[in-house]
């Protein structure tokens, strides 16, 4: 099968070098052209994924164009805050040219703009083709070392999902198929919020036992918000809900996770942000979520508290005294 990958980042990277190792043709498109000279010349994305060889078999493009129009799959790996400009670019295309009949977003957050869900937001692009979402709790280093793990394609009543399934699965990359695309987008871009707070306990040195807490109610949270905005309750008790929880809140790897760290360590989030070179999701996720609970009425302490964390400067002091202190109830 033939697959363009748009973004170049870590986790673009790493699915190029995947599913060039599965015999699958792959094309990796950066998003800027000197980027794209790079990896040709140096077969290495020192940037994103360093010590990853990348193997003759993966196409460098500097053009969109002639990648998406060879390719049957697209995988979109930019930040979501990158989706508008690769809408623009790939309807620059004329519809008929094309070859490519499913677009899946790898993107884990939301459009804060249109307030939609990547594959959605993509959708109002592209009407006339399948789109979809691959997410789940992976790393991407650990994907392109060939080291085990598991992801769901999301897709909505595609026929082509089975073979994307069995061209992207190995022994060493296991995919699994959903029809719940609004569901496994909202476990991806919910995640990353709540990463950040679990980050904060450990900054905090609060213990094992606070963040055992902290994620279990995360989780609690995940499925009310989830569940409201159109997911089903199954998606997020699996790979992309609390699977990607787990990874993203645990792993040391994890941006959003390190961010809270920092942040529970007394760094101000603006010079934070100021002094990565990455995306953190979960910081505009944070602020989007918390507009859309308040607007459907939906409770969300823990949102709510990392939401003043965030991006109204409230204390760690006070907002963990606030989640220790409401009124006592039933676990459920």
């Amino acid at each position: 099968m033939n697959f363009c990958i748009l973004g170049a980042g870590a986790w673009g990277t790493a699915m190029a070098v995947h599913l060039a190792r599965n015999g699958q043709t792959t094309t990796l498109v950066p998003r800027r052209y000197e980027q794209a000279l790079d990896l040709a010349s140096e077969r290495e994305n020192k940037l994103y994924l360093p010590g990853i060889e990348l193997e003759q078999e993966i196409q460098i493009s500097c053009e969109t164009m002639p990648a998406i129009m060879e390719a049957e799959v697209v995988l979109i790996a930019c930040p979501v805050a990158g989706l508008h400009a690769i809408a623009n670019s790939i309807n620059e295309a004329v519809p008929s040219a094309w070859r490519a009949h499913t677009f899946l977003t790898l993107c884990k957050g939301w459009e804060a703009n249109s307030s939609l869900p990547p594959p959605s937001f993509m959708k109002r692009h592209l009407k006339d083709h399948h789109i979809g979402v691959l997410s789940g709790p992976n790393n991407a280093m650990e994907v392109a070392e060939g080291k085990p793990a598991a992801i769901v394609l999301a897709t909505d009543k595609n026929s082509s999902a089975i073979s994307i399934q069995k061209a992207i699965s190995d022994e060493k990359l296991r995919v699994y198929t959903s029809n719940d695309v609004t569901g496994v987008s909202l476990g991806g871009a919910l995640k990353n919020i709540y990463a950040i707070g679990a980050g904060i306990c450990v900054g905090l040195g609060l213990g094992d036992n606070a963040t055992a807490a902290f994620l279990t109610r995360a989780l609690h949270e995940m499925v009310k918000i989830g569940t409201k905005l159109g997911g089903n309750v199954e998606s997020f008790y699996g790979l992309s809900g609390f699977g990607d929880l787990i990874a993203t809140s645990t792993g040391n790897w994890s941006r959003n996770r390190t961010f809270g760290v920092e942040i529970g360590k007394g760094n101000a989030v603006e010079q934070l942000l100021l002094d990565r070179r990455t995306v953190v999701e979960g910081f505009n996720a944070t602020e989007t979520f918390h507009q859309i609970c308040k607007q459907k009425k939906i409770e969300t302490p823990i949102l709510d508290e990392t939401f003043g964390i965030l991006h109204e400067g409230k204390s760690h002091s006070n907002a963990l005294h606030k989640l220790m202190t409401r009124n006592l109830r039933n676990e459920s």
